[in-house]
């Protein structure tokens, strides 16, 4: 059990994504009063559901890694996360498929998917997986400790903690290619670079831009995938219910107007109804952009840099889905790969456009270890977007329908039909960036394309005091275990302020 702070400070957290959850439940554990605030009428963030038809659907993210983040902080309070949430791990990482015809599964077993791997590209592209996984692993060595669970580095405190060590640790995580220019040194089969490019996305970014650090992504997700039993949104219950536990309080339904300040320090929020809730601190769960342009208010505007349009990671265009498929053999995790990858980035980031021929992530949430629905079935069904929900006008109508025939043309051609009598929800950029104010659509905050891009982005501190920042626009960056990590490290830096 964490030790309390004997004067019953008051915090105020500002979005109930799982950055605030996490902040929200860590601080109110650790013995502080909170109270989260939350505008829309659900907690979960990005990790939300949509009722299509009859059916509750996950909307947002799906994969769950590195499940000692979670399990850390429950046993923090004196709990286990296995008496709030069912994990089930699984066993297929996820099913692969390419316009060739040819398939392959990831395994959690590394051996058996350098079995498969052989299978479909021969043994020399088996030795390059395996190799490929030992690099893997060494960038997330080198990185976890110091970059991934540290308060954000920067050069001088790289240098300042590991003196002569720094050089070649920074070298070890390969920053100054690109990661399809690594994956090129493992991997001969353009399927195989395409598959293991794919994990740029999970930060937002283009394989052909992001640095090599980012194939850490391979061995996290090697390390273990968890299906949520129930949904994925039951693990942003189960933070709120932690926070519950230790007397937070949560005001859903209640949106921030501005963030207050007293003498340049942050004191507390006005909600949109003119309430004030007085603080002796703030947390913000929203993306960094929104403070830079003023959206919480002028006294705050500078408490970090904004994210230019530019710079922005990929947005998405999405269907949740109540229907029935035929013709493909779904597992929980698919991905359908289109024929030109360089160009489906070239149109998202250089000419932000929709792209001609999308690869498409399918999560059938009704499928999974053992698994097999018997008729209509649950389908996120997602492909990469440019950010440009803020431009006039976003995405024109006749494109967002052009994309969707493309997209539903092109499973139909690797095997998967999507029957149309199915209930059906869109999201696209612009309805992105009402969700989430000032990111454009983008889901992942900044797009790390270059080397530096990572220790650019701001930390739970920011330049106002009193003011702490949680999210996937913060320090670590995006994804659920990194949100919440910096949960608990703005958690940290606040509590030992």
């Amino acid at each position: 059990m964490a030790g309390t702070v004997n004067n019953r400070k008051q915090v105020v957290v500002v979005g109930a994504g799982i950055g605030g959850l996490t902040a929200a439940a860590d601080l109110a554990v650790r013995g502080w009063r909170v109270t989260l605030v939350e505008r829309h009428a659900q907690v979960g963030g990005k990790m939300r559901q949509l009722a299509v038809g009859p059916a509750q659907i996950a909307a947002g993210p799906t994969v769950l890694t590195l499940r000692d983040v979670f399990d850390d902080l429950f046993a923090q309070a004196g709990e286990s996360l296995d008496e709030h949430v069912q994990l089930q791990p699984l066993d297929v990482l996820a099913r692969h498929a390419w316009p060739d015809g040819s398939q392959l599964d990831l395994y959690a077993d590394a051996r058996r998917s350098a079995q498969a791997i052989a299978e479909l590209a021969g043994p020399a592209e088996a030795l390059g997986f395996e190799k490929f996984l030992s690099y893997a692993r060494g960038i997330w060595q080198t990185v976890e400790g110091p970059f991934v669970r540290g308060q954000r580095p920067t050069p001088l405190s790289i240098l300042r903690s590991h003196g002569l060590r720094a050089a070649p640790m920074l070298a070890r995580i390969d920053s100054r290619r690109s990661m399809w220019q690594a994956l090129g040194g493992f991997f001969a089969d353009r399927r195989l670079r395409q598959l293991f490019g794919r994990y740029a996305t999970y930060t937002g970014c283009s394989p052909f831009l992001a640095p090599a650090t980012l194939n850490l992504v391979a061995w996290v997700e090697a390390s273990g995938v968890w299906q949520v039993q129930g949904g994925i949104w039951n693990l942003a219950g189960a933070l709120l219910g932690l926070m519950q536990r230790h007397g937070g309080v949560l005001r859903c339904g209640q949106g921030v107007a501005r963030i207050l300040t007293d003498g340049g320090r942050a004191s507390g929020v006005e909600l949109e109804d003119g309430e004030i809730l007085r603080a002796d601190a703030v947390v913000f769960g929203g993306d960094a952009s929104a403070l830079a342009e003023g959206l919480l208010g002028p006294a705050v505007s500078r408490a970090v840099a904004g994210v230019e349009p530019e710079g922005r990671s990929l947005s998405a265009l999405t269907w949740c889905l109540h229907t029935q498929t035929s013709g493909f053999a779904l597992h929980h995790h698919n991905v359908f790969f289109g024929p030109d990858y360089p160009e489906e980035f070239e149109a998202i980031f250089r000419r932000s456009e929709l792209p001609e021929t999308p690869t498409v992530y399918v999560c059938a949430q009704d499928r999974g270890e053992g698994q097999q629905p018997q008729g209509p079935e649950r389908l996120l069904v997602l492909v990469n977007a440019p950010a440009v929900g803020d431009r006039r006008g976003g995405v024109p109508e006749a494109e967002l329908r052009a994309c969707q025939e493309r997209t539903w043309r092109h499973l139909e051609a690797l095997g998967l039909t999507l029957h149309a009598d199915g209930a059906a929800v869109r999201t696209g950029p612009a309805e992105f960036e009402g969700l989430f104010p000032a990111s454009g659509g983008a889901l992942y905050g900044a797009a790390n394309h270059s080397w530096s891009a990572s220790l650019q982005r701001p930390g739970a501190q920011t330049q106002v005091p009193g003011l702490y920042l949680v999210g996937g626009t913060a320090h670590p960056g995006a994804g659920v275990p990194m949100a919440a990590l910096s949960g608990r490290l703005a958690a940290q830096a606040l509590a030992g302020d």
